[in-house]
């Protein structure tokens, strides 16, 4: 699997990091860390880490901008390497690396674009509690009623074909928290005619580390659906 390269961002995640690398390291992937300037040394130990293995590299950027643009630096790192897939996943163990393999071969067989979902048959969460079980599936409900005919949008673990990243205007690309920005990525998948399937997955909510999810990033992604909605009814997306 030498031709898929898996973007890993990071932010104060030194508790992850390392067991993570070590779980990515017999499934054959490169792996690009981007790191934002973490205070908690995160950075330094991906630079040592890299150091001892010709599979991995890391990318440093000078300051937290959101999920979004570090994302987009990591696409663009990424794009610049002869790689065919290149996946999206987090460093806090909530996506399961073993699952990796299963959206490569989703491409291969076919997608363009493999999304590892929740709410699909065969998928779910662990260590949720009610409130944020209610909240995820209720915005879920919400983009697929209002925007496109995915059950599970706001999912960050994904695998694209290197054409889906060429073909999207990155740069315009206007969301940055760690849920709209997924959500407008596959949205503009889709309106670029590209071929999604969801995968199925279970995710499990961080044991190690601070979660990143704010109301702020909440709000931003319930915003966003009808303002992707507006842009295409205008043609400007």
């Amino acid at each position: 699997m030498q031709q898929a390269v898996v973007c890993l961002p990071t932010y104060n995640e030194r508790e992850n990091l390392e067991r993570m690398i070590d779980a990515l390291a017999p499934l054959g992937v490169r792996v690009l860390v981007i790191d934002d300037n973490s205070p908690d040394g995160t950075g330094e130990l991906a630079d040592r880490l890299a150091s001892e293995r010709d599979w991995l590299s890391v990318l440093h950027r000078e300051r937290k901008e959101g999920l979004g643009p570090a994302y987009i630096a990591g696409f663009r790192e990424a794009l610049r390497s002869d790689a065919e897939y290149v996946l999206e996943m987090d460093c806090d163990f909530s996506h399961d690396p073993a699952d990796v393999p299963r959206l490569i071969k989703a491409c291969a067989d076919g997608a363009d674009l493999a999304l590892g979902s929740r709410y699909v048959r065969g998928g779910g969460v662990e260590n949720w509690g009610l409130h944020r079980r209610v909240l995820s599936r209720g915005a879920s409900i919400y983009t697929r009623i209002f925007l496109m005919p995915i059950h599970d949008a706001s999912g960050g673990f994904k695998c694209f074909r290197r054409e889906v990243l060429e073909s999207i205007e990155l740069e315009k690309l206007g969301a940055t928290g760690m849920v709209s920005f997924q959500v407008e990525m596959t949205y503009r998948a889709l309106r670029k005619g590209f071929r999604v399937v969801e995968v199925p997955i279970v995710f499990v909510d961080r044991t190690a580390g601070q979660s990143k999810m704010t109301r702020a990033v909440a709000l931003e992604a319930f915003a966003r659906v009808p303002a992707l909605r507006w842009a295409a009814m205008r043609r400007r997306l």
